[in-house]
């Protein structure tokens, strides 16, 4: 069996109706659509399963791949939990309008419901327009009746916490977060593998042929989250050359590593793949008897779980994310 290298898959565009260019003119994203709002860089969705790009390996898709390296690809931890099923979707996404007001189920109603894992995410802000926002949460403690009568009368707009954004600005979304990202924001999304969504409000609009989206307002009502919280955004102290802490729970845990020289990073104690989102700049990513990879804005890479030691070498001022599940 050959041996298993740092994967890059091929990016999967989403048109979004309220998508952009950005992906394509800034990350030189390939594909066919015209409002791309996502790219799906790493999946494990039905029907969406990211491919392998680069290496022996391309063109196998990465439950293939799983089957037949199992723990040394993800940890053996990991695959013991998952199996074949990748337990990460990570994501770029450029909002040139705002998405929808939406929430995601909590793994238990989203088993009852639809037989998949839950909604955990996170958000990383690589870009804004000035004045950008984003809503997460509510902006007062909120009850069901009262959240139902807001959907009622269209007044749900003013329950809600919407805050302005700039580069590097982080925010976690636990599963039964109101929540939606605004216009004029790029930004990375690292969330459990799901693709559960309710949406709840869409700002009235309507497509091309005049047809509103599907709203899910019934089914949100029991997965919402309806406590007011006052820390929304993830304080933090961006440091160069080190590792900062952006978010850990039972889901993932992502680091952001802001780097100028060469970064040693030690994965001894760790049983679990790597994932490195760069988000600025371009980094070598140098493994096994100095075997390097090429990594820059806009790519997103997954390190083997059997490599316990690499150096991160940047060209010039580089910012990546570092994920894995711990």
């Amino acid at each position: 069996m050959n041996t298993l290298y740092p994967l890059i898959f091929k990016p999967a565009l989403k048109d979004r109706i309220w998508g952009g260019t950005k992906l394509k003119t800034d990350f030189d994203k390939q594909g066919k659509c015209t409002t791309c709002g996502e790219s799906w860089e790493i999946s494990a969705v039905d029907g969406d399963i990211s491919v392998v790009e680069n290496g022996f390996l391309k063109n196998n898709n990465l439950q293939e791949i799983i089957e037949i390296y199992m723990g040394d690809l993800v940890g053996d931890k990991v695959y013991d939990t998952f199996g074949l099923e990748f337990p990460l979707l990570i994501k770029f996404i450029d909002a040139n309008d705002d998405l929808s007001i939406q929430v995601h189920p909590n793994d238990k109603l989203a088993h009852e419901r639809h037989n998949s894992f839950g909604k955990t995410e996170m958000w990383y802000v690589m870009d804004s327009k000035t004045g950008a926002s984003l809503i997460s949460g509510f902006n007062k403690q909120t009850s069901k009746d009262e959240y139902t009568k807001s959907v009622t009368y269209n007044t749900l707009k003013q329950l809600l916490n919407r805050t302005e954004v700039k580069h590097g600005d982080t925010f976690f979304i636990p599963s039964g977060r109101v929540h939606a990202i605004g216009a004029g924001i790029m930004l990375a999304e690292i969330q459990q593998t799901s693709d559960i969504t309710y949406r709840i409000y869409d700002w009235d609009r309507v497509d091309s042929n005049g047809n509103a989206r599907e709203l899910h307002t019934d089914l949100a009502v029991d997965a919402i989250d309806y406590k007011y919280y006052n820390d929304i955004k993830t304080e933090y102290t961006d440091k160069l050359n080190a590792v900062v802490n952006l978010a850990k729970c039972n889901y993932f845990t992502t680091n952001k590593l802001h780097i100028d020289k060469q970064m040693h990073r030690d994965y001894v104690k760790l049983d679990s793949f790597v994932i490195y989102i760069c988000c600025e700049g371009k980094f070598e990513l140098e493994y096994a008897d100095n075997l390097k990879i090429e990594v820059h804005k806009g790519q997103t890479v997954l390190l083997p779980a059997i490599y316990k030691s690499v150096n991160l070498i940047p060209f010039g001022k580089t910012e990546l994310l570092e994920v894995y599940i711990d």
